[in-house]
Order: structure tokens, then C-alpha cells, then sequence
């Protein structure tokens, strides 16, 4: 009986038992099972003669969609802040220039390749990400994975996997709009930075609290199906504001890694994420037609070489030039030297969006699989690799780097200017943290005011009296996070007017400047914050009189409940601050 459930329970056991056979084998022949997993959605797929083996793909790539959560979510619950603050600087230096270099290189291939611009923007967001399952499981197997550089190529990593939520959301506008403006990208930027800030602040506030609840019943099943709902709810609500399921299993896996429970809930989650993931990588190789090897050779070998070379060129500089020796930026540069699983969401974005060649995904998944067999050998033979460059390199050149890697590693600030430089730091984090919650807050008053819920609130008639009450509404709930932005401004104002102006005895000059600087920097911030509150809220901003009367009303209200409102953001940053070091403290425990 040929019903659709049996059908989908053929298909299943067909890729599983193929997906076994073949992972077996790469195993026996120790290269990455991802490798495994595309090979097996080739033999299977409808491009392979002398026919299709899957009847129901449509089902499968269902269930790849289930994997794609499950394998962002499970690299989210591997995200750490604090590893990311050791090599924090090298990672973003090196990161950045790597992905702004491949998105250029990318872009000029596809342009050389006479590609249209949509496919060559998408070609080089395909090659600025390099593959966090494929790197991770060779370093494993290679029994380096607790090395110094790959902590490196970790932490770059996370860089990568949060830019690539960017580019993600970039791309869909410019698939979108067909151009970006830098206004586009600038609000595009701003939105998913408060989008992130938020979550991650209200995530940590609540979720670690509500999984160590659930752990006091000592029941996994119970656990288990809590964290599933979290992952599947936030999915949701992530799509809600446009943006794609993939974003929103990373940063709920993100704010479950804070939770005590992280090494339970891994335990969990591992087998559903390996079936899930492994649907996943055989449906790349379902969508992979060996035709396009044949027809795209050329193209294929010319970015399989860019990704290789460009990846190891802007890598190990990336590292190179924070001070690290050669030896640890190129193991680094070559151990990134491919793409992957962000690589294979991107170009299905071009496909889902209908802008780009579904040749471009062929050429993704052909390219990752040339990358991934080498990846090994790159990360083992890095050192003599490094040796022979090394022999090549001008004597001048090298003598150079290394003087700046000498002077870099020699320079040693003071105790006190570290605690300043931590201090401003500090200060400057949580003041864009504010700016970001103001950001979201307003924006979430304007997604409220242009649609059915704000009738739901607000039962007024008069259609811009109710923005405008919004409005109000927004700015009210926004006060705290100003004003703590506003007193951590004053405070870096103070601190740069005294380190920009030379302390002369008795000098009133200095004293007078000194004063202007902190006086001058608040005002600034102060009109920057209006003029972006009303760029966010252009569409529910009240008219010029009532704008007025409601600033005027708000002054008032801070003037006479600031010390409650400084309370009570201090107390929500302590909370926040407690949750995060206790649950910390759990799990190192």
C-alpha cells in the first residue's frame, strides 16, 4: 500500500541506509562524514541515473529545513562569550577582513565569469563563510582541537556566524529592492543589532531561570520537550519580524548555553540534531546536478582556487598583523579554507527568493566538497607549508613582520591604563546596549501602531492620536535605558576631557576646555539619540504641538522620578549581571 506515510517512511529508510553505507566508508577512509552525507544525496537524487530513489522530496526537504534549526540551534548552544573575549580582537580583525575581502573577490569572479550582479553578489556572500561543522569535526579528528590557533579559528568562527546573519539579512533586501543604499544597510544593521541585543537580554533574564525550574522535576523528557518549544517558538517569532528561522535557532541555542543546564540539554539534543542535520547535508547533495560539473568546470576550479587562496591570504593576515607569529596565521588561514553549511543557506536564499541561477547552488555544493577533502590536508601539512613560504618570503619583508610582531607583543600598558581602557570599554558596551533597547523599543511601537494590535491597545478612534499615544508610550518605556545611557555618557565625557587636555598648574584654559569637552559630547549624544528616534518612528511621530506637549510632559516626569527610573535600570543590570555569573559559576563547577 503506497499511502504518502508509507512513502515517506521508504524514502527515510532509503536515505538513512545509503547515508550509513557511505559515512561507513568515509570513515574507513577518514575523511569528514558531512563529505558522506552530500556523496549520499548525490547517489540518491534525481540528477543520478539511471533514476531517482527519493519519490517524496519535497517531505525530505522539509525535514532539511528541521535540520537547518537544529544545526544552527546546536551552534548556538556552542557559542560562548567568554572564549570569545580571549581571542576576541584577533577574531573580528580577522574575520572582518576575510569576509569583506571574499564578498570583493566573490563579487569581481562572478562579474569576470559574465554572471548577472545578483549572482555575483550572492557567489561572494557564498564564499565569505567558512564551514564551522566541517573545521570543527577536522580538527577533531586530527586531535588538535584544544590547540592554541585553533581556539583562533573558533573564534573567528562566531564572528563569521554573526555576520552571516547579517549578510543574510542584507541579501534579503537587496533581493528585495534589487539595490542597498548605505540608509538601507545602516537601518537593516540597526534593527538586527536591537533585534539581538534584546533577545539576548531578556533571554538570559528569563530562560536560565525557567530550565533550572524544569530541572528540579529530574525528568529529561520534560526537559527535552521545554527546550524543543523554546527553539520552535522563537523560530517563530523570529519570522514574524522577516527575519529567517536560522537566526532565530542560533540565538536561542545562544541563550541556552548560559543556562546550568547546557550539559544536560547537549546530551539531549545531540541524536535529534544528528538525524536532522544529516536529512539536511543529503538534501545539498539531492539539489546537486553533475551536470553543472561538466557544463561549470571551469567556473568551479577558478572558485575552489579563490576560496583556498583568497581564505588563506586574508586569514593569516588577519591574524598576522594582532601580533600573532606566521606560523600560528597561516595553521589559522588554512584551516579556514572552505565553505559549508552557511554557504549552502545563502544560495538557497538566491533560489527561495527567485534572483539567482540554480546553477549557483550546484557550484556551491561542488565547491564545498572539493574544500572539504582538502581541508584536512591544508590543517595538517600547515606547517610545512609555512616553512616553504617562509623560504620564499624577501628577507626584508620578513625581517619587517617580524620587528611589528616584537614591537606588538612588547608593548605592555600600565596597570592603570588597562583599568581605564577597561573602564571606557565597559562604559561604551553598555551605552550601546541602551541605545540598542531604545532602538527595538521604538520599532516595536511602530510595528504596533501600522497594524491590528494597536486598536487592540489602544481603542481610539482618531488614528493619529493613537500613534501618538504609542508614541508616548515608547518614549516612557525607553526613559530608564536613556537616562543610564546619558549618565555613562557624562562619565566618558569627564574621563576624555581629561585625557585630551595636558593638566597645566592653575591653568583656567585647561579647566575651561575641560569643561566644554564634557559639556559638548552630552548635547551631541543627547541630539543624536532625537534625531534617531525620529528617523525610527517617522510613521507614528506626533504633529509638531503634540510632540511638544509630550517632551515637555516627559521632562517633567523625569525630573521627578529620575532617581526611580536610575534604580530601576541599575537593578535590571544587576539581575542580568547575577544571572549570567551564576549560571557561569554552575557550569564550571
Amino acid at each position: 500500500m503506497h499511502t504518502p506515510a508509507m512513502i515517506f517512511i521508504q524514502d527515510l529508510a532509503i536515505i538513512m541506509l545509503i547515508a550509513g553505507f557511505v559515512i561507513l566508508l568515509c570513515h574507513q577512509l577518514r575523511q569528514p562524514i558531512v563529505l558522506g552525507y552530500i556523496i549520499a544525496g548525490v547517489i540518491i537524487g534525481s540528477h543520478t541515473p539511471p533514476f531517482s530513489l527519493i519519490t517524496d522530496e519535497a517531505t525530505i526537504k522539509t525535514l532539511a529545513e528541521l535540520g537547518v534549526i537544529f544545526l544552527m540551534f546546536s551552534l548556538g548552544l556552542e557559542f560562548n562569550f567568554r572564549k570569545l573575549g580571549k581571542v576576541g580582537k584577533t577574531a573580528i580583525i580577522a574575520a572582518g577582513s576575510e569576509i569583506i575581502f571574499m564578498v570583493w573577490l566573490g563579487y569581481e569572479i562572478g562579474l569576470l565569469l559574465g554572471w548577472t550582479r545578483i549572482n555575483a553578489i550572492f557567489l561572494g556572500a557564498v564564499l565569505s563563510i567558512s564551514s564551522t561543522t566541517i573545521i570543527v569535526k577536522a580538527l577533531t579528528e586530527l586531535k588538535m582541537k584544544n590547540e592554541s590557533f585553533s581556539q583562533i579559528i573558533f573564534g573567528i568562527l562566531i564572528i563569521e556566524d554573526i555576520f552571516a546573519i547579517l549578510i543574510l539579512a542584507l541579501l534579503s533586501s537587496i533581493a528585495t529592492s534589487g539595490t542597498l543604499q548605505f540608509k538601507d544597510a545602516a537601518i537593516t544593521a540597526a534593527k538586527l543589532s536591537s533585534f539581538l541585543t534584546v533577545s539576548l537580554i531578556a533571554g538570559i533574564l528569563f530562560i536560565p531561570r525557567l530550565l533550572s525550574y524544569i530541572a528540579k522535576f529530574k525528568n529529561d523528557e520534560v526537559l527535552l520537550i521545554t527546550v524543543l518549544g523554546l527553539c520552535f517558538g522563537f523560530c517563530l517569532l523570529v519570522v514574524e519580524f522577516n527575519y529567517s528561522v536560522a537566526l532565530g535557532a542560533f540565538i536561542i541555542g545562544a541563550i541556552i548555553a548560559e543556562s546550568n543546564q547546557i550539559t544536560r540539554i547537549e546530551h539531549l539534543i545531540n541524536p535529534i540534531r544528528d538525524m536532522f542535520s544529516a536529512i539536511f547535508f543529503v538534501s545539498v547533495g539531492l539539489l546537486f546536478d553533475p551536470g553543472v560539473l561538466a557544463e561549470y568546470f571551469i567556473p568551479i576550479v577558478v572558485i575552489t582556487m579563490v576560496v583556498i587562496i583568497g581564505k588563506v591570504m586574508s586569514c593569516s593576515l588577519g591574524v598576522l598583523i594582532t601580533g600573532h607569529s606566521g606560523r600560528t596565521a597561516m595553521r589559522a588561514g588554512m584551516g579556514l579554507a572552505q565553505i559549508g553549511e552557511f554557504s549552502f543557506i545563502i544560495a538557497s536564499l538566491g533560489i527561495t527568493l527567485n534572483v539567482t541561477g540554480n546553477f549557483l547552488y550546484s557550484i556551491a555544493v561542488c565547491v564545498s566538497i572539493i574544500t572539504t577533502l582538502t581541508t584536512p590536508f591544508l590543517i595538517k601539512y600547515s606547517d610545512p607549508f609555512t616553512r616553504l613560504m617562509a623560504g620564499l618570503i624577501p628577507q626584508k619583508i620578513a625581517a619587517t613582520f617580524k620587528i611589528y610582531t616584537n614591537w606588538l607583543q612588547n608593548i605592555r600598558p600600565s596597570e592603570d591604563q588597562l583599568m581605564l581602557e577597561k573602564t571606557i570599554n565597559r562604559s561604551l558596551v553598555q551605552v550601546i546596549i541602551n541605545i540598542f533597547i531604545v532602538i527595538a523599543i521604538f520599532l516595536s511601537g511602530t510595528y504596533i501602531a501600522n497594524t491590528e494590535l494597536g486598536n487592540t491597545i489602544i481603542r481610539i478612534t482618531n488614528h493619529h492620536l493613537q500613534q501618538s499615544m504609542i508614541w508616548a508610550s515608547a518614549l516612557i518605556i525607553s526613559l530608564p535605558f536613556l537616562i543610564a545611557a546619558y549618565r555613562k555618557i557624562i562619565a566618558l565625557s569627564m574621563i576624555l576631557a581629561e585625557l585630551g587636555t595636558k593638566d597645566r598648574a592653575g591653568s583656567h584654559m585647561t579647566y575651561k576646555i575641560r569643561k566644554i569637552i564634557s559639556g559638548v559630547i552630552p548635547m551631541i549624544f543627547i541630539s543624536t539619540m532625537m534625531l534617531l528616534i525620529s528617523l525610527l518612528s517617522a510613521s507614528i511621530l506626533p504633529p509638531l504641538e503634540l510632540l511638544f506637549l509630550i517632551l515637555i510632559l516627559a521632562g517633567i516626569l523625569i525630573a521627578i522620578v529620575w532617581p526611580w527610573f536610575v534604580k530601576l535600570h541599575a537593578k535590571l543590570q544587576i539581575t542580568l549581571m547575577e544571572s549570567i555569573n551564576k549560571d557561569q559559576g554552575k557550569k564550571n563547577s
